[in-house]
């Protein structure tokens, strides 16, 4: 509901540093738009005491006088002419947002998580392999781990079909298995009970 005459915080510009409040933030646009550098200096070292009053706990900190220049000049965005007591290089930095940061895993890996990361990484390696008895082996290994993750994390599923159709799909078609010969190994499932105690004997 808009009435007029009300001021919402809402309608105004947002604060660039809340902790300080709106107040503070006005005096530093009155510094600003003062006309003397001499004036704006008093201005600002008015301004950081007020700060100061503000946040008390600040004086727990190492270095906190730099730190509430520094916040002065992140409030001012820089716009204040004054003669800084500190470098203000910090300032700019904290004001620089870190770039994103990549996913680990890629969207292939990441719809297979019930394999693990490690298996994905091998299929990479098995991508660029040169065939041989050690890339053999490799994907006996790989496809009987697999195996025994579906078991793990696939509710039980164990379908042979799905490992080769795997392996093909997230090598590239670089692994074929043929599963009229390729043997997996003999793989029992552990019916464990639910509470993780042997039942005592009566």
């Amino acid at each position: 509901m808009d009435i007029k005459g009300l001021d919402y915080n809402t309608q105004r510009e947002k604060l660039v540093l809340s902790e300080y409040g709106r107040e503070i933030q006005k005096m530093v646009d009155v510094a600003i738009a003062l006309p003397t550098k001499e004036e704006r200096m008093r201005c600002a070292q008015t301004i950081v005491r007020q700060m100061e009053m503000k946040t008390p706990q600040i004086r727990q900190s190492e270095n906190w006088q730099q730190t509430l220049w520094n916040h002065l000049f992140l409030m001012c965005r820089g716009q204040l002419d004054i003669d800084w007591p500190f470098d203000m290089s910090e300032a700019e930095k904290i004001s620089t947002k870190p770039q994103p940061m990549a996913h680990p895993q890629s969207q292939d890996i990441a719809r297979i998580r019930h394999y693990g990361r490690l298996i994905g990484d091998v299929f990479e390696k098995l991508k660029t392999m040169p065939e041989g008895e050690e890339r053999d082996e490799l994907v006996r290994v790989t496809a009987n781990q697999m195996k025994r993750d579906l078991l793990t994390w696939g509710h039980g599923s164990m379908d042979d079909e799905r490992i080769a159709d795997d392996l093909a799909r997230f090598t590239d078609g670089k692994i074929q298995i043929d599963l009229s010969s390729f043997r997996f190994d003999r793989i029992t499932a552990i019916n464990n009970d639910s509470s993780g105690k042997r039942k005592k004997k009566k």
